[in-house]
Formats: C-alpha cells, structure tokens, sequence
C-alpha cells in the first residue's frame, strides 16, 4: 500500500499560500460578501488569460504581461473563496485545475503566434518545449494522484511558471522565460516521474498488472 502517511516535501507554491494567506483571506471575504462565487473567480482567470495572450499575438508584449499578472492571483482566490464557503467540492478543484491548463496555454498560444508573425522560429521552438514540459509537469501529478500516488514535488509548479514567465513578457523579453521552463520544466517532470517510482517501490507490486492502462484521454 501507498504510504498516505509520508509528508509532502516543502513547495514554493506552499510557501507563497502561508506567506499571503491573510491577504488572500481578506480579500476572498470580500468577495464572497459581495456575494461572487469562487467559479467566477476561475473563470475571469481564464478569460484574463487569454486575453492576454491576444495582446501577446498581436505583438503588444508589456500589455499581455500586464494582463496576465493581473489574472493570475486569481488562481489563488479562487480556492480561499471556496474554503471560507465551505464549499471546497471536487468539482471545483476540477474545474479549476482545467481552466489552469488552458489559461497556460493562452499564454503560450499568444507567444508562438507572436513569434511565428515575426519569423523567430527559434523562439518558437521554445515555446514548443516550454509549453509540452509544463503541461507534463501537470500530468504527472494528475496521473500519479489518480493512481494513489503522491506527486507534489518539483521546482517548476504553477507557481514558479506564472512567476518566471510573466516578467519575462512584461519586460519584452519572453526569451529569457522561455530558456528557463523549457529546461526546468521537464526537469520537473522527471522529479515526479521519480518520486513516484520511489513510492511504487515501496508500495511492492500490488495490483501493478491491473493498474497498467493504455491512456486514451
């Protein structure tokens, strides 16, 4: 069995919730008194996100990085809402982990046209490499978690990303993000690819020949 006792290793996203969670909370009572709804919340992530990533398309760098600053606290308020509600349901959780992807990928989408418009195919082929490592970065710990197994770990979670990334387009210079998730971000992804080896170890082979399914998401 998967030892559900084992204590999950320190994160940067965790940090960053303990070190802003009065803030989050004050401004998450707020807005439940206003009476919004936590969904509303994910989804003007979303819509910020992608908003974003058309200023970005359309070669307006600083106001896409000013959007998608202002859009990703969202992710944040979104689950502070919900637990000041008690209303932390599974499907919120769901709902929000999906908008996150697709927010990511506005993002992403924004500065490949962008650098596709302007001939700058290498700049394009990171966008390729940073956008494939975070969505298995997300991956691994979605698969892991659905087979029982732990997976927050890592150095590039959602996090790190908003925050490496944002900067980068901000200042015009996306380039410079763009090297470092390419890298860390798969780096990442191996990190909990061997997290979870470790645990399977540990757990012996129990049910592994039923567990093995063909992924066709």
């Amino acid at each position: 069995m998967i030892n559900e006792n084992r204590p999950e290793p320190p994160t940067f996203t965790a940090f960053l919730r303990k070190t802003f969670s009065s803030a989050l909370d004050s401004v998450a009572s707020f807005l439940n008194g206003m009476g919004l709804h936590p969904n509303l919340m994910t989804a003007l992530g979303l819509i910020g996100n992608a908003a974003a990533g058309v200023f970005i398309a359309m070669g307006y760098l600083t106001w896409g990085g000013f959007l998608a600053l202002l859009a990703g606290p969202m992710d944040a308020l979104d689950g502070a809402m919900s637990r000041q509600r008690g209303d932390d349901s599974i499907y919120g959780a769901f709902f929000d982990s999906f908008t996150d992807r697709y927010s990511e990928i506005a993002v992403f989408c924004g500065l490949l046209f962008h650098f596709f418009s302007t001939d700058n195919w290498p700049n394009a082929l990171l966008v390729f490499f940073a956008v494939t490592g975070s969505l298995m970065v997300s991956y691994a710990r979605a698969r892991a978690e659905a087979l029982h197994f732990s997976a927050k770990v890592g150095l590039m979670t959602r996090a790190e990303r908003y925050i490496i990334l944002t900067p980068g387009i901000l200042l015009r210079r996306p380039d410079i993000s763009l090297w470092i998730l390419a890298i860390l971000t798969h780096f990442t992804a191996l990190q909990r690819f061997w997290y979870v080896h470790k645990q399977a170890r540990e757990s012996g082979p129990i049910g592994g020949a039923k567990q093995r399914k063909d992924d066709h998401e």
